[in-house]
């Protein structure tokens, strides 16, 4: 353990021990000498301030009116926990499509700075974690700043947004609830004023945004949930209605150890194969789910639901007739 990671583990122990501690358990756990000790608490006190009482005998522990408010200035990590909080800095630059990459540019060096001065100037090799994004799509990083700004500072939001499924562009003002990350992919989540109802806007589809001066609108998270966490897929709502899907033997193994729903119900069958069971509100992405095993999954119930997969199935055969 170097000096820097012995400060921070004897300002956590004296931080959190409610009565004084040994020296000799110092020793212990920071595993250094009497005298290396002795000088750590003496940097800790002259050096950062920090509220260190007592004496060899009796122990050492912090001011009972100082040591709960007293915490260590600057960035205070170890080496693993820096090491850690790179690799969570690359991998969400890498898993949001470029977009947060110059924003988090100034972290990444401030982190490899502290590398450098605390660990000997080992790297560690990030690089070997890939992170492969699925279908992810293209943003405009101005607008997506301006959306979590405004999510963040809890003030309305006016943008122009372009419906995916009728390339209609309405110009709306929100007020943001939550920024939320699904399947490779941004959405807002948002209270529209002009419809006065709580949405959610694919925030690839956001331009022109700005934030306005208004305070927003809170929701509360009961109500959040329920309106667009209650079923099914991004673009939920209030379930209208629980889908049982079978999936055959060879898929079963993959779809058991899947989340689909916060209240799915799995169970096997007796002849191996896999029942799920989804609440879901708009039927269009656990179509597009179901479908994607192709031959390996049914949807049993309800017939209506049913009947939309056969129907699409149907368009999609006769695109190969000839």
């Amino acid at each position: 353990m170097d000096r820097y990671e012995r400060i921070l583990s004897l300002h956590r122990i004296l931080k959190t021990s409610r009565y004084p501690v040994t020296v000799a358990r110092l020793q212990d756990e920071l595993e250094c000498s009497r005298a290396t000790v002795y000088r750590d608490l003496a940097f800790l006190r002259d050096a950062l301030m920090a509220p260190v009482v007592g004496d060899g005998d009796a122990g050492f522990r912090y001011d009972s009116a100082e040591g709960d408010r007293f915490e260590l200035p600057g960035l205070w990590l170890s080496s693993g926990e820096l090491h850690a909080l790179l690799a969570a800095q690359q991998l969400l630059s890498r898993s949001g499509g470029g977009v947060l990459s110059s924003a988090l540019a100034p972290l990444q060096s401030r982190i490899e700075k502290l590398l450098d001065e605390h660990s000997a100037g080992k790297q560690w090799p990030v690089q070997r974690v890939r992170v492969v994004p699925h279908r992810g799509r293209r943003m405009d990083e101005h607008a997506f700043r301006n959306v979590c700004s405004a999510v963040l500072e809890r003030r309305q939001l006016a943008f122009e947004y372009r419906a995916r499924s009728t390339d209609e562009r309405t110009r709306r003002t929100v007020s943001p609830q939550r920024i939320t990350h699904y399947r490779d992919n941004w959405y807002l989540d948002a209270w529209d004023h002009d419809r006065d109802a709580l949405r959610s806007f694919s925030v690839d589809r956001i331009t022109n945004a700005r934030m306005l001066s208004g305070q927003a609108r809170d929701i509360e998270d009961a109500e959040l949930d329920t309106h667009l966490a209650g079923s099914y897929g991004i673009f939920s709502g209030p379930p209208k209605g629980v889908a049982t899907i079978l999936f055959e033997a060879r898929a079963a193994r993959w779809v058991a150890d899947e989340h689909w729903h916060s209240q799915q119900q799995g169970r096997f069958l007796p002849d191996g194969r896999y029942e799920l069971k989804v609440p879901y509100s708009n039927a269009r992405e656990l179509l597009m789910d179901v479908l994607h095993y192709g031959a390996d999954a049914q949807i049993a119930e309800p017939v209506a639901l049913s009947e939309q997969a056969r129907s699409l199935l149907e368009l999609a055969l006769s695109k190969y007739e000839r």
